[in-house]
């Protein structure tokens, strides 16, 4: 798992499985220093400290208070450079493009989907189909990418991968799922598993999640 003992408050999103899934990926990207790095939904910043070992300039950004303390705190501990800013989404960073950007959003359907997910809820519920984040990043990030530059964003297979990699290809980036993990439920899907297997979204027989990486690629 990535990170050594982070500091992680009460309500702040811990480094978990999706998050070594998507720092497994970021470890086979060619990234030469002084590359321009975004990590959306930073959490405690483990993403985002990972990228600035590789000597790249690393902007994190989530809409937590706590998260955005906690991320800044990490990278002062790990002796790294971050530039953390609280926000939703891309919002604080309207205007700048990357080279590479990292997300690990809300992504885990929720069965008060119409609801504005409130608390510590705010890092996993994402609306009834968990895409409530996910078609928000599709439609924005070729905006946000150099040319070349490549987005990396992991999610349950919950929430239609496949749909993901469709939206991004669509807006002419090249796409595919290039990473795949299945994992037990957590305390948030065994908490809804009835649910799920009523909506469709879970088989009679299954019994763990698959997490997914979408690897997509802004052309040159």
């Amino acid at each position: 798992m990535v990170g050594v003992n982070p500091l992680v408050l009460p309500g702040v999103y811990a480094p978990q499985e999706d998050t070594d899934l998507l720092a497994g990926a970021l470890s086979e990207e060619s990234l030469p220093p002084g590359s321009d790095v975004l990590d959306v939904g930073t959490g405690s910043g483990a993403l985002a400290l990972e990228a600035a070992r590789r000597g790249t300039r690393v902007t994190a950004v989530d809409v937590s208070r706590r998260a955005v303390y906690a991320a800044r705190c990490n990278a002062w501990r790990a002796g790294l450079s971050v530039r953390v800013l609280r926000g939703n989404l891309f919002d604080p960073v309207r205007g700048q493009t990357f080279d590479l950007i990292l997300a690990n959003p809300p992504y885990v359907p929720a069965p008060n989907g119409g609801r504005t997910p409130r608390g510590p809820a705010r890092a996993w519920d994402a609306g009834g189909d968990g895409r409530l984040v996910l078609d928000r990043i599709c439609r924005e990030v070729p905006g946000l990418l150099r040319p070349g530059g490549v987005l990396l964003l992991v999610h349950s297979a919950l929430s239609d991968p496949d749909r993901t990699v469709g939206h991004l290809r669509a807006a002419g980036m090249k796409a595919s799922v290039t990473r795949r993990r299945r994992i037990p439920f957590g305390p948030v899907l065994r908490s809804r598993e009835d649910w799920l297997r009523r909506r469709g979204l879970l088989s009679r027989g299954e019994n763990d999640e698959e997490l997914v990486v979408v690897r997509a690629e802004l052309p040159r």
